[in-house]
C-alpha cells in the first residue's frame, strides 16, 4: 500500500513507557481529548503479534489483550520481533502505520520500544512529530501488577529508550488525576499547534 499523501498527519504522537506504567489510559484518554474522528491509535505491537500469530498459529485476540496468554508468549515474541526488526528497523512502524484510520489528522502512536522506532518517525515527520515518555514510580507500577520479568524487563524491547532519548514531553502517571489532565491539556495545546500549521 502506497503511504498516505504529504498533508496527513498534521501530528504524529510518539508514546514509549514501562510495563504498567499506564501508556495505554493515557494515550486512550488524549484520543478522547483530541477526537476519535481526528485521531487514530496506532499500535506498533499489533502488526507484531499479527505477524507472529500467523506464524506460530496462536489466537491474535488473546495476544493483544492483556491476558496471561499473552504473557506465555512474551519472550519467544520479542525474540521473534528483534530478529524482524534487526533485517529491518522500520518494518513494524511502516506496517502499523498503513492502517485505515492512517487518514486521520492525528496519530498516536501507542507503544514505541526503540532508538529506531522514535528514529523513523523523527526523520519520516519531522516537525510533525511528537516524542511522549510516560513515568511512573516503581511502587506504582507494582499496585498496578507490574512484577519484575526476568528477560522481559530488562530486554531491549523495555530498556532501550530509558536513556539517549531526548523527549519533548515527559508525562508523570502517579495516579494523581488533576495533574495528569493538566499534562494532557498542554499535550493537547501542542498538537492543535502543529494542526493549525498544516
Amino acid at each position: 500500500m502506497a503511504d498516505v499523501n504529504a498533508e496527513v498527519p498534521c501530528a504524529v504522537v510518539i508514546f514509549s513507557g514501562k510495563r504498567k506504567s499506564g501508556k495505554d489510559f493515557v494515550t486512550d484518554l488524549l484520543q478522547r481529548r483530541v477526537g476519535e474522528d481526528n485521531c487514530e491509535l496506532m499500535r506498533l505491537s499489533g502488526p507484531l503479534k499479527s505477524q507472529y500469530a500467523k506464524e506460530h498459529d496462536l489466537n491474535l485476540q488473546r495476544l493483544l489483550d492483556a491476558s496471561e496468554y499473552k504473557e506465555t508468549y512474551r519472550l519467544d515474541m520479542i525474540r521473534w520481533g528483534e530478529e524482524r526488526r534487526n533485517q529491518d528497523p522500520g518494518y513494524f512502524c511502516r506496517l502499523a502505520t498503513r492502517c485505515p484510520g492512517a487518514q486521520k489528522p492525528v496519530w498516536i502512536i501507542t507503544d514505541a520500544r526503540r532508538k529506531t522506532d522514535i528514529q523513523y518517525f523523527r526523520e519520516k515527520y519531522a516537525t510533525r512529530a511528537i516524542s511522549v515518555r510516560v513515568e511512573a514510580q516503581e511502587e506504582v507500577r507494582r499496585k498496578r501488577g507490574w512484577v519484575f520479568t526476568s528477560g522481559v524487563d530488562d530486554a531491549e524491547s523495555e530498556c532501550d529508550l530509558d536513556l539517549g532519548v531526548t523527549w519533548d514531553v515527559v508525562i508523570t502517571n502517579n495516579g494523581e488525576h488533576a495533574e495528569l489532565m493538566e499534562q494532557l491539556d498542554k499535550l493537547v495545546y501542542t498538537i492543535r499547534e502543529k494542526q493549525s500549521k498544516q
